[in-house]
């Protein structure tokens, strides 16, 4: 196997960085966690209140990347059929034909998904998996790369539908996005001041890499080394999860393949061909904290799932 090009991957992402500035303000490691997802063949659920920048994040990022962009607004009157299709009679031709859904693009925004219920939300979990859809028994494959980013609002939960721990599972990251600091809020409102338009993104920026260099950079991302202290302080970190007192339900093997593959995926990022512990470490809470049921007891104690993994990383020695 060869090695990989680590100096044009992280040339690649330091250009998507460069690219994403002429937009962005004061969001920069929520879209490299962005991404690390898209890079590494996930999915992405973020968390945060409204107005601070996700749907612009997702929009960016397919333009960008140079790939198709679709958006749903989740309600809760939302049918299956309205996000993979259905088939419809054509009278002309007295046959049917299948009407695809917005889900048939490479980036879906899939927007406040907890507002729809579950028989909804689980018309995602196959095309998230296994990058298609049945209809009418009828497999379609759906474009590459395909990458779905979901939000959900933290605060407001009456009318919404917890998303079950099964499709939690299926989302690579959840990523936490968070008010700007008042520098960066003022920059952001210098450029509104200037005529920035958030709505023109397409025009504001050109595309750095096409799908298929998405595809080619993936490829050499799975040539990144990784030594065998690193694949078991990865799997002692997953395990810590399922033996913590704070914990009714820790993370899945699922986990574990998302925190090594991810880790390979920042350190190609960082220009190196082989994983160290800080890219474990970095990517340990966006991989984690949607996996993990806290028990009521820390719940009352006021622990959050990110504190539960900073308890479980400062158990695990880390490798020399």
């Amino acid at each position: 196997m060869t090695q990989p090009s680590a100096t044009t991957v992280s040339d690649t992402y330091r250009r998507l960085l460069e690219a994403a500035g002429a937009v962005l303000v004061g969001q920069t490691a929520p879209f490299e966690l962005l991404a690390v997802a898209l890079f590494s063949g996930g999915h992405v659920l973020l968390e945060g209140v409204p107005g601070t920048a996700k749907t612009l994040m997702a929009k960016l990022l397919a333009r960008l990347v140079s790939a198709d962009f679709r958006r749903i607004q989740f309600t809760p009157d939302l049918m299956p059929s309205d996000i993979v299709g259905t088939s419809v009679f054509d009278l002309q031709s007295g046959k049917f034909y299948l009407k695809r859904g917005p889900i048939f693009t490479q980036i879906l925004l899939a927007d406040e998904i907890n507002r729809a219920p579950a028989k909804t939300q689980a018309a995602l979990l196959e095309s998230m998996e296994e990058r298609q859809v049945t209809l009418e028994g009828e497999r379609h494959p759906l474009a590459a790369p395909f990458f779905v980013v979901a939000t959900q609002n933290p605060i407001e939960y009456e009318g919404t539908y917890p998303l079950p721990e099964a499709q939690l599972d299926r989302f690579l990251f959840k990523v936490t996005v968070t008010y700007p600091d008042p520098e960066q809020e003022r920059e952001m409102l210098a450029r509104f001041h200037r005529g920035f338009n958030p709505r023109a993104v397409d025009e504001l920026v050109t595309p750095v890499l096409t799908p298929d260099e998405l595809t080619a950079a993936a490829r050499e991302i799975e040539s990144i080394t990784v030594d065998e202290s690193i694949l078991d302080y990865v799997v002692r970190i997953v395990d810590e999860t399922r033996r913590s007192p704070d914990l009714n339900l820790g993370a899945s093997p699922r986990a574990s393949i998302a925190l090594l593959l991810t880790a390979k995926t920042l350190a190609a990022f960082h220009g190196r061909t082989f994983v160290t512990p800080d890219e474990v470490k970095a990517l340990a809470p966006p991989v984690l904290r949607h996996r993990l049921l806290l028990k009521a007891e820390a719940e009352i104690e006021g622990l959050t799932a990110d504190a539960v993994v900073a308890r479980v990383l400062a158990r695990v020695p880390v490798p020399r």
